[in-house]
């Protein structure tokens, strides 16, 4: 979707409310409200784990909903895409986000690389939820949420950006720094806070939010559950400590709902974007490459390609930087890697539409391969050493990995749906995350025609 075609989205939008009897359109004081919770990297199959201490997650199931089994995400499975997908209810091949960033191609034989200190008009493609709540007159607001900055619809924001301090709306980070949150309104400073410390404020943020400005939409992201089990994987020690953080966090939330007054009017949906999964060992294709002179290292960086892969945890996204000859160097990457150790198979763009992604001569940003590696290993950037496999210390990867493809069962994300409106004792059979933000569109009686998925009216009482 071009940015034209955007801006006429958003036109009809407006059309469209200006058309509706004032009495049925909500105002920023209505009386919905929708707080949603995303915990980064928090696998579904944690939900069921006995050595998980989740009570607040498992209260709101038991009281609400649950999609059993887990929810299906989008590819690739990594976190600004399949946030942006939450918001949009489409997948990437037509929200644009295929990375924590935007993907630059640069000249010919020039390595491509991500920028994520991008807006979000930069990163998005697409009309979000947000825009058609603003544009019904609701009052909006995030907390740490992907590819938002330099919204021109959220009323209050803290973005997930780097200099995340640098593009927070200014009331909110003086308010913030009053109450003792920050040290100061500099990025330097919350830069030294440890993951935990970040979600803390995070969440005391949201809390303040909710207790003084009552959003009729809130959108939240906290990310200790992903630093975690990238560290030293899920299921073990520390994991569980970091799961057992963000529901404490996440009771923080319900508690600031209570102290509010609109529990009654509030419907909370907790989700996270993927799942994860233990990657001791990893695959190095840009060794491989080097040693085929594809690629040039310089000082430990790719300084020059001809082909060359961008990891993205369990797949790797193949970039050809010599147009007119892509295809045939797409071809031959196909042909020198499917079979080697580690790798379930290569997929080249006339099978994209399988995956949810674009073909690269529609979308630029689209890689002219996507190599996808087995259970167990993660895909480095790494040019330098001698051999394919290394371990994951010397690939310089994590431990625990996602962005695998979101077929294979650990990468399914919860969902949780709780309060007004919700069916309690409702299990969902596997949904799709597009169906996020149909649902959200429903709760707040918001018109939203653009989601290719559907609101989760099973669980709905209205």
């Amino acid at each position: 979707m071009s940015k034209q075609y955007y801006q006429l989205w958003i036109l009809r939008i407006a059309i469209f409310l200006l058309a509706i009897p004032s009495g049925l359109v909500y105002s920023a004081e209505g009386q919905r409200h929708v707080v949603v919770v995303s915990l980064d990297g928090l696998a579904a199959f944690l939900v069921d784990d006995p050595n998980v201490p989740l009570p607040t997650i498992r209260r709101l199931a038991r009281q609400g909903a649950i999609v059993d089994g887990g929810m299906i995400v989008s590819n690739p499975s990594v976190t600004w895409p399949n946030h942006t997908t939450l918001i949009t209810g489409v997948r990437p091949e037509k929200h644009g986000v295929l990375a924590n960033g935007v993907i630059v191609r640069g000249a010919s034989g020039v390595p491509t690389v991500i920028d994520p200190r991008r807006d979000q008009s930069d990163l998005v493609r697409f009309p979000t939820l947000v825009d058609a709540a603003h544009a019904a007159g609701l009052s909006t607001a995030e907390i740490n949420w992907p590819c938002t900055r330099g919204s021109t619809t959220l009323g209050d924001q803290f973005p997930d950006v780097p200099e995340a301090l640098q593009h927070t709306t200014p009331r909110l980070r003086s308010e913030l720094v009053e109450l003792g949150l920050l040290e100061d309104e500099t990025d330097a400073s919350f830069r030294k806070l440890s993951s935990v410390g970040k979600d803390y404020v995070w969440t005391e943020a949201a809390c303040h939010l909710i207790r003084e400005r009552k959003p009729n939409l809130l959108l939240v992201h906290l990310l200790n559950v992903d630093s975690t089990h990238h560290a030293v994987g899920p299921q073990t020690a520390a994991g569980y400590t970091a799961n057992a953080y963000a529901d404490m966090c996440l009771a923080r939330i319900v508690d600031a709902i209570d102290e509010a007054g609109i529990r009654e009017q509030t419907t909370l949906i907790v989700v996270s974007d993927h799942g994860f999964a233990r990657t001791p060992q990893a695959l190095r294709p840009n060794v491989i490459l080097r040693q085929a002179e594809l690629l040039k290292v310089d000082a430990g960086k790719i300084s020059e390609a001809r082909v060359h892969v961008v990891p993205e945890g369990g797949i790797g996204l193949v970039y050809c930087t010599h147009p007119g000859e892509a295809q045939r160097d797409a071809e031959a990457f196909k042909d020198r890697f499917e079979g080697m150790e580690g790798v379930a198979e290569v997929i080249l763009p006339q099978r994209y539409a399988e995956v949810g992604l674009q073909h690269p001569r529609e979308y630029p940003q689209s890689p002219d391969a996507i190599l996808v590696a087995k259970d167990g290993y993660a895909v480095s950037a790494s040019a330098d050493g001698d051999t394919f496999i290394a371990s994951n210390t010397e690939a310089k990867t994590s431990l625990g990995t996602h962005g695998f493809l979101s077929t294979l069962p650990k990468m399914k994300a919860m969902c949780i749906l709780s309060g007004a409106n919700v069916r309690p004792g409702t299990k969902l059979e596997t949904i799709e995350n597009i169906d996020v933000a149909p649902t959200i569109a429903h709760l707040l009686a918001v018109d939203y025609p653009l989601a290719d998925g559907h609101a989760l009216k099973t669980a709905l009482t209205r």
